[in-house]
């Protein structure tokens, strides 16, 4: 599937050739914490299918809990995490499904680090439901 997309202030754009059936959400601490919410969602797309279309996102480098080191690139405008990549010569792209145009066409299909998730993320069927902010 084609998507494009970028982040909030469209500093950055991208397109890119994905999978929709490979979309995950990642319960992990860290995906938490650098999303700012209670999980992440991300379709992963090869190096040679994901193309930046305008300026370049300033990069973090984290360290999982494995010791292993991820690139974290993000808007330097408007901080949109844009995707997450190996360090080195990486040859896939985590992309952040929020980021998507086509993203209410991207279910997931798995969710891993469910040790991490938050207990009321997996039913929200009962959370009261607003339609859109109100004034």
């Amino acid at each position: 599937m084609k998507i494009d997309g970028g982040c909030h202030c469209g500093n950055i754009t991208y397109v890119a050739e994905i999978d929709p059936d490979t979309v995950g959400i990642c319960h992990c601490t860290d995906c938490q914490t650098l999303s700012g919410s209670a999980f992440r969602t991300t379709v992963p797309a090869a190096k040679d299918a994901f193309d930046l279309r305008s300026r370049k996102p300033k990069i973090y480098v984290k360290t999982a809990e494995s010791g292993s080191k991820r690139v974290q690139a993000f808007c330097p405008e408007c901080g949109t995490p844009i995707y997450s990549a190996a360090v080195n010569d990486p040859q896939t792209f985590m992309i952040r499904v929020g980021t998507i145009r086509q993203r209410a066409e991207l279910r997931p299909k798995m969710q891993k680090w469910c040790r991490s998730a938050l207990d009321w993320v997996m039913d929200l069927r009962s959370v009261r439901q607003i339609a859109k902010q109100h004034d």
